[in-house]
């Protein structure tokens, strides 16, 4: 029995940039998980995904009227655009770093 499921099958997630700042948006398929997405989506869980892009700090933003989970990275983006080799200076695939993540399951 599968004990964790992949968040990406309950979620979609919009990423942004702004300098060295990841943002991402995390929005659950079914609004009847938002609140399992608040219990288990912890800036914890985050910062473990993210640990190879070594983010100086995570916040986790509640957007209870959008039922989405902002989290801003900083430090995260190499430099930014301006600084980044990355090939992705923006950041705009890591949502889908985040989506990977394995998480216990919605009731």
């Amino acid at each position: 029995m599968n004990t964790s499921i992949t968040l990406a099958d309950y979620a979609h997630a919009r990423a942004g940039d702004k300098g060295n700042i990841l943002c991402v948006a995390v929005f659950p398929l079914n609004p009847d998980h938002y609140q399992w997405l608040k219990r288990e989506l912890t800036p914890e869980r985050v910062a473990a995904q993210f640990s190879g892009r070594r983010p100086a700090s995570i916040k986790r933003y509640e957007i209870d009227s959008l039922q989405a989970l902002n989290f801003v990275l900083e430090g995260a983006l190499e430099g930014g655009v301006t600084r980044s080799p990355g090939l992705d200076r923006h950041g705009k695939s890591l949502s889908y770093l985040l989506l990977a993540m394995q998480l216990p399951p919605p009731a």
